[in-house]
């Protein structure tokens, strides 16, 4: 099933929502699965990407998807929440705090 073309990646929600897609399936070099407000991309490579869908479209992560994208790299990289919260204090103002522990890059 070919997946129509995208505006933005939370597009995602409604095609599957509205059955034109199915909820998990291969595009080109990576998989992807739907999973409530959020969708989970694995590339060819095993690298991890899992974003949540604010109700404007915009995607948000927390510090455990950063943890697990951080994992799953070809050469992981493990760090401490510690550590985490400082790598993401350190990106402000690129990133933005959305709701708490919930986290979104600056448009």
């Amino acid at each position: 099933m070919a997946i129509p073309s995208l505006e933005r990646l939370a597009d995602v929600l409604g095609l599957v929502r509205s059955r034109q897609i199915n909820g998990s399936g291969h595009v080109g070099t990576y998989s992807y699965s739907v999973h409530g407000a959020g969708c989970r991309f694995v590339f060819g490579n095993g690298t991890e990407v899992d974003v949540d869908f604010a109700a404007d479209g915009s995607e948000v992560f927390d510090l455990w998807r950063l943890r697990w994208y951080g994992v799953s790299l070809p050469k992981p990289l493990d760090v401490t929440d510690q550590d985490l919260r400082a790598a993401v204090r350190s990106l402000q103002p690129l990133l933005t705090e959305v709701r708490p522990g919930w986290f979104s890059v600056v448009n």
